[in-house]
């Protein structure tokens, strides 16, 4: 039986978002959030969703995944489009400003996530913190603890998906002994997620411990050593692109 992989980590793959320096693919990351905020709607936004279409396409990563990691935000989502349609004080109606509004903001965190999810399928977290002490590397000299920075933040990453897999695993094990989470109402299926919570944290601590414990055990220090080189002419490439591809969204 096939493991199903969790939502926001790496994919093995030879795509052309995979031969990117990790470097690259942070800049762009950074480009392409800020252009997702900043697009003026509508043809801003229609040109940021192009980017994203073409970023899912260079890393060959479904459209359906980026649904999939939208689930758990799918009834904020919902009800803030609703609460922002729905007039009830004053003149009870329908508001298309209040519609629209909302709208564009989903869409601007559609984009952001999926943007999000083609770094993450595309790029390890070895790399990520690599790419994050290489780029800080000039705040070092202003005191600024670069390596420790990069250290978190690929650590932070790496815990997503491990999170995810520990939720499942526990799940898979209270329906192995009987439990059944999704049946039932609502307000059963919130309660049973309290039986999933505890061990979760129960097992995101122990995994803290053993890690800290592997760092120490290695005399970890702080200090990172990168051994990044130049940047390729595709890196270049892909940056010079993708600061085109940003103001074309935020000026039209």
């Amino acid at each position: 039986m096939r493991k199903r992989r969790a939502i926001g980590s790496f994919v093995p793959g030879d795509t052309l978002a995979h031969r990117l320096d990790a470097r690259t693919k942070v800049l762009c990351l950074l480009v392409a959030s800020i252009a997702s905020f900043a697009a003026a709607p509508p043809a801003g936004l229609a040109v940021a969703a192009a980017g994203l279409v073409a970023a899912l396409a260079a890393s060959r990563t479904s459209p359906l995944r980026v649904l999939l990691a939208l689930r758990p935000a799918l009834l904020v989502l919902g009800f803030s489009l609703l609460a922002n349609t729905v007039v009830l004080v004053g003149q009870p109606g329908v508001s298309v400003d209040g519609f629209l509004r909302t709208a564009q903001a989903i869409v601007r965190i559609v984009l952001v996530v999926g943007f999000v999810l083609v770094f993450s399928a595309t790029t390890m977290p070895p790399a990520i913190a690599d790419a994050l002490a290489s780029l800080m590397r000039p705040l070092a000299r202003l005191g600024v603890p670069v390596g420790d920075i990069s250290t978190m933040a690929s650590i932070a990453l790496r815990f997503i998906p491990l999170t995810a897999e520990e939720v499942l695993r526990i799940r898979s094990a209270q329906r192995a002994r009987g439990a059944r989470p999704d049946e039932g109402g609502v307000l059963r299926r919130v309660t049973s997620w309290g039986q999933v919570l505890v061990p979760l944290v129960v097992s995101l601590f122990r995994r803290a411990d053993e890690l800290g414990r592997a760092m120490e055990d290695r005399c970890y220090t702080g200090e990172q050593t990168s051994l990044a080189g130049p940047l390729a002419a595709r890196d270049w490439l892909a940056l010079i692109l993708t600061a085109a591809w940003a103001a074309l969204a935020v000026l039209l």
